[in-house]
């Protein structure tokens, strides 16, 4: 089942957001939450994209009609890369697809025992309860590391999210497992084989040298890849005007996206992203998406 609607109309003038996420996965809104506050922001083609996981774009789609907006259907594929974590955006993917499908859930497997690892590693460091506080903040498919520093928030053994990846989550800290994710072959395969455009998600975010980074371009556009997100609700306006010019120099189509995840723990609000640089080729060139009427317009 496609998500998006494709006509025959000029794409330029929408605002787009092609990079978001529910609580079907580490966000905190439902879809139809996201899709309804990203409407009231401006928004005209939003992309929900959650992690390894496709369970919400039904309801994002239902949403979008509802309230005369465009819902894309999207997906961002955790990936191994050099023993590195790097992240691909699905976009206008079939996300029936059975080859995604079948990716994606062997990744949600891994995700699985990975929380349980987790937990049980905190739970060594005396921190009770982990497992369990991170599966209730967990409203969808997903358990992630965002949802123990929720609850180490929440228990008050730290007094934020950065003090939780930077105390216990992230490499090296006592509740860190590492990630066993796609290759980027596999990511981009599944990505193009159900019909979508591979992006590679927030570049400025990944510790690569310059010349790793143009290794990995090399090899995602050699397997399929389209596009980067060059304009993040991450990236500072010096990283977007540099990944605009990788995007140039390389033939990349141009993406944005905010990266949103609720209003308690943002990047950038919905309807905030500043438009592409000048001379971008935008990876919606060529989709002619339109934002639908409401419902009641229909009547």
């Amino acid at each position: 089942m496609r998500i998006s609607n494709i006509v025959p109309d000029s794409a330029s003038a929408k605002r787009y957001d092609l990079h978001s996420h529910s609580f079907y996965s580490d966000g905190t809104l439902s879809p139809s939450e996201l899709v309804q506050r990203a409407h009231a922001a401006g928004v005209e083609v939003l992309a929900l994209t959650d992690h390894d996981v496709t369970d919400g774009l039904g309801e994002a789609q239902t949403a979008a009609q509802q309230c005369g907006m465009n819902a894309i259907a999207g997906v961002e594929i955790s990936v191994t890369w050099k023993n590195q974590t790097l992240h691909v955006v699905g976009l206008n993917i079939n996300p029936d697809h059975p080859g995604l499908q079948q990716g994606l859930a062997r990744l949600r497997q891994f995700r699985a025992w990975r929380a349980k690892e987790i937990g049980r590693r905190l739970e060594k460091k005396r921190i009770e309860g982990a497992y369990a506080g991170a599966a209730r903040l967990a409203r969808g498919a997903i358990i992630a590391r965002t949802h123990f520093a929720r609850f180490l928030v929440e228990q008050g053994y730290v007094r934020g999210f950065p003090q939780a990846f930077r105390q216990f989550l992230s490499r090296g800290k006592p509740g860190f497992v590492p990630g066993q994710w796609a290759t980027l072959e596999e990511a981009v395969k599944w990505i193009v084989t159900a019909g979508g455009q591979a992006v590679v998600a927030h570049p400025a975010r990944y510790k690569l040298s310059a010349g790793k980074l143009q290794q990995m371009l090399g090899e995602f556009q050699e397997c399929g890849g389209e596009a980067i997100e060059v304009v993040c609700g991450s990236h500072t306006p010096e990283a977007n005007l540099h990944f605009a010019g990788i995007s140039r120099e390389h033939g990349f189509l141009a993406s944005a996206g905010s990266d949103y995840h609720g209003p308690e723990q943002t990047w950038m609000d919905l309807g905030k992203l500043p438009s592409l640089p000048e001379g971008c080729t935008p990876v919606w060139r060529d989709w002619n998406v339109y934002a639908t009427a409401p419902r009641e317009a229909l009547a």
